[in-house]
């Protein structure tokens, strides 16, 4: 019988939750659950706690992930008899033949840069296996942990709870902190909301200005918690308002709907791949155009338009 490894080369949490919709292909091609190795920083641990598509989760660390052989030592052992390796990494190639897997496949070596994200998975997979890939991502999760999030929390219908992914991968991917303050507090008006603060420790920050202004009492801060604390209370809410960020692509994984900002990177590879995501783009650009570097500007009242279509 079939015993697959999946190596994601990509460190972000978003790029992982793209890669879902290919995970659980390839489970169901070999109709097995499957092995995934990643970097720490994706939480893929977390991420994939309650997928019965993954058998496991390998965890690399920083060190980890630049010593070869030790990578070798940690899926050897392991006797996989396939990889699929989503990166065009000799490096990567190299540790599964080295690992005595013989069936590697890889995308094309050194073509990566410049290709669309989700696109390239997408058609690597089906070429890969010979069938269609739903590129939708489902994050799976335990529902006992989610009613246990909605008392604790007093998560409940009479409320509008939204998640807002308020952080990003760096500063010119994040929206004016401003505007998601004068965003809650017009929102507020016109419903009961609790807003649920979707950043780091690194955040605090920005965090802070939330919660220092008018609206700070109907919101509490994720800062303190790590990513397997959150998806229970993500699991329990209905909407999200964010960046391209991980919170955002977990939060449309658990099945919210979720707006996504997409201020300096392209929506074309990262918000297309799942219904939940809807898009919003810098004025005068369209879905097409925004890319890395657009660097441009989104109104309130663009977002606020946006945010009562999706509630309504």
């Amino acid at each position: 019988m079939s015993k697959a490894l999946v190596i994601i080369k990509s460190m972000g949490i978003g790029d992982l939750v793209i890669l879902i919709g290919n995970i659980h292909a390839i489970s169901k091609k070999i109709n097995k659950p499957i092995t995934v190795l990643a970097q720490k920083n994706t939480h893929a641990n977390a991420i994939l706690k309650n997928d019965p598509h993954v058998e496991e989760v390998i965890v690399l660390d920083k060190e980890e992930i630049k010593s070869f052989f030790n990578i070798i030592k940690k899926i050897k052992p392991k006797q996989f008899d396939q990889t699929y390796i989503f990166g065009d990494s000799i490096r990567l190639y190299l540790i599964s033949k080295l690992s005595g897997i013989k069936n590697n496949f890889h995308y094309k070596f050194f073509s990566k840069k410049g290709k669309n994200f989700f696109k390239t998975a997408r058609e690597f997979t089906e070429k890969t296996l010979n069938t269609k890939v739903d590129s939708q991502s489902r994050i799976y999760f335990d529902k006992k942990d989610m009613e246990a999030a909605k008392k604790k929390y007093n998560i409940t219908d009479e409320t509008k709870n939204i998640v807002c992914g308020i952080s990003a991968s760096g500063p010119t991917k994040r929206w004016d902190i401003n505007g998601y303050i004068k965003l809650f507090e017009n929102i507020n008006s016109k419903f009961k909301c609790k807003f649920f603060l979707a950043g780091g420790p690194d955040d605090e920050g920005l965090i802070k200005n939330v919660m220092n202004s008018s609206i700070g009492k109907n919101c509490i801060s994720f800062a303190a918690m790590d990513i397997a604390e959150t998806i229970p209370i993500i699991a329990a809410c209905k909407y999200c308002i964010s960046n391209d960020t991980g919170f955002g692509h977990i939060s449309a994984g658990l099945g919210l709907k979720s707006l996504m900002l997409f201020i300096d990177s392209p929506p074309a590879a990262y918000g297309l791949y799942n219904k939940n995501i809807s898009i919003v783009v810098p004025e005068g650009e369209t879905i097409e155009t925004t890319t890395h570097d657009t660097l441009g500007t989104i109104t309130v009242d663009k977002v606020l338009k946006k945010t009562l279509e999706l509630m309504n």
